[in-house]
């Protein structure tokens, strides 16, 4: 018994290139595989047949090749069509049951939609799905009913000649309809793009060339440069103090002051009452955007302030740079040597008060210990008048020397007495005025011991005259020594008051310029063009990037 040979069942996926329809190549060899399954059915049910040879009258034919029925064409046809349809896995599947739910013989799931299409059969309807479901289910019955596909011998179809699905001519037009299709695409985009780009970026740089160009009202910068120095006095040759003495570093707080005091509302103040800086740019010939509105407040005013008046500091060389913009020549450097003027009187005022500190208390000091000096050696004279000594201390050895002078006196009568006394016949008159001197001596040195150490008659000893001299003295010494270290003192204070001392030179004095400064017509509108763009490329790539989050 010979076996019918059967052509292969492929099991077919959904993927990108059946969504879009089966190739030339895959279609080709679909036929191929199935002219080869008719070939062998053809041979076996020649091999099974009676041999023509062996009959007599049976005619000889000869067979060459075999051409595919217009059904054949027709289903493959119908099949490439459903391909393009992009069918996902889960309808294919449902078409597939549902075929073998009518008893369908089906070699593939494309083939199992266009047999049940033939048939009236919407595969994909609700109601076609809900049949789907056997009857013992759907009324709660366990029992369930499956069909299986059964085996089908194919027919022999009669030979046709077979039909190509597309031509290459048919193919080429559609190649060039994508390709015009996407040509205008782009030319679309470029032009949406070009103008999105003539609207937000061309347009207003062409409005602000125009105003920098024609509407612009021309303004005189007058430019000067002045740096604030200090005192170069040291009062000592080494020491880490005066390492950045004479450098910007010096003085880098006092030009910083200076620089917030010139950008200030109270320098604009003071430059208005003075010149009147808001009058200046309230006249009618300014144009809108640069003139300042009659009825202005001080805060447009300082707006406007500090956009004309621009004060930089170098740090590195310690100079400050001034600009000062203004509608004439005249004006801008009238404004400029007005401001050079407030910056110079503020740095006086910068260091004014902890000079006059410094100085005040040191000379209090040295005028307490004047007048202290003073006070002791008025005692020490009131005490040299009252006791009537001018020197206790000469006095004292005046008194000493009288002292020792009387004793050595007293020795000689007292050594004469007892020559006298050895005498066996003494001279009586001699022995008795030689023992009076001695009594006068001795109570002439006793009267000055006495009057040096214990006071009589109302007058005060001469220990004491002289201890309250002595104290006096050296009161008087004391108040002298911290004299000296008050004036050492006050003459430290001076040094130290002539360094905190700051003066400020202008380097570039103002002069009024002959040309007018600004507006910038080209290098503002190429900034202008430069903000715009960057400001049109952040919106337009937050927006696509928006876009992708949203669509993802």
């Amino acid at each position: 018994m010979t076996t019918k040979a059967k052509a292969r069942k492929y099991r077919l996926r959904r993927s990108d290139a059946l969504a879009e329809g089966v190739s030339a190549d895959g279609v080709a060899r679909a036929r191929a595989a199935i002219q080869a399954a008719r070939s062998a059915s053809q041979a076996s049910e020649a091999d099974a047949a009676p041999n023509p040879a062996n009959s007599a009258d049976a005619p000889a034919e000869a067979r060459s090749g075999e051409i595919s029925t217009p059904q054949d064409v027709a289903s493959e046809t119908d099949i490439a069509a459903i391909r393009r349809e992009g069918l996902t896995g889960r309808q294919l599947r449902l078409a597939r049951r549902m075929a073998q739910k009518h008893g369908l013989a089906v070699t593939s799931d494309f083939d199992a939609v266009r047999q049940l299409r033939a048939r009236g059969i919407d595969p994909f309807e609700r109601a076609a799905m809900l049949e789907l479901v056997p009857t013992e289910a759907r009324t709660g019955t366990s029992e369930a009913n499956y069909q299986l596909p059964q085996t089908v011998e194919p027919t022999k179809p009669p030979a046709l000649p077979e039909v190509p699905l597309s031509l290459p001519e048919d193919r080429a037009g559609e190649i060039y309809r994508i390709q015009q299709d996407i040509a205008r695409r782009r030319r679309r985009n470029t032009m949406a793009l070009f103008a999105r780009l003539a609207v937000f970026v061309f347009l207003p740089t062409l409005l602000a060339g125009w105003y920098y160009a024609v509407m612009a009202t021309p303004m005189y910068a007058t430019k000067s440069e002045f740096v604030i120095q200090q005192a170069d006095i040291s009062a000592s040759p080494g020491g880490l103090g005066n390492l950045f003495r004479g450098t910007g570093l010096a003085v880098q707080q006092d030009s910083t002051t200076v620089q917030s005091y010139l950008q200030s509302r109270d320098a604009m103040l003071r430059l208005d009452a003075d010149l009147g800086f808001k009058a200046h740019f309230q006249q009618d010939w300014i144009d809108p955007i640069q003139r300042l509105d009659p009825d202005a407040t001080n805060e447009a005013a300082y707006k406007l302030y500090t956009r004309n008046v621009q004060v930089g500091f170098d740090p590195t060389e310690g100079i400050l740079k001034m600009e000062v913009i203004a509608a004439d020549p005249q004006t801008s450097q009238a404004f400029a040597e007005a401001l050079i003027g407030y910056a110079e009187e503020q740095v006086d005022q910068l260091t004014q008060r902890l000079r006059e500190d410094q100085m005040s208390g040191a000379l209090q000091s040295y005028e307490s210990a004047e007048q202290k000096v003073a006070d002791a050696q008025d005692r020490v004279l009131a005490l040299q008048e009252e006791l009537g000594v001018l020197d206790p201390v000469s006095e004292t050895g005046s008194m000493m020397q009288q002292i020792t002078t009387f004793e050595v006196q007293l020795s000689e009568k007292k050594l004469m007495l007892e020559q006298l006394l050895s005498n066996p016949r003494p001279n009586e008159a001699r022995v008795a005025g030689t023992s009076g001197d001695v009594a006068r001596l001795e109570a002439l040195i006793e009267d000055l011991r006495g009057s040096m150490t214990e006071s009589g008659t109302g007058k005060a000893s001469l220990a004491r005259i002289s201890g309250q001299l002595r104290i006096a003295e050296a009161d008087m010494t004391t108040r002298q020594l911290l004299l000296q270290q008050a004036a050492t003192q006050l003459e430290m204070a001076r040094i130290e008051a002539n360094r905190q001392v700051r003066y400020m030179a202008v380097g570039v004095r103002p002069v009024a310029p002959d040309e007018p400064t600004y507006p910038r017509a080209f290098e503002n509108t190429l900034l202008a063009f430069a903000i715009f763009a960057g400001i049109y490329l952040m919106v337009s790539l937050t927006a696509s990037v928006l876009r992708e989050q949203i669509s993802a």
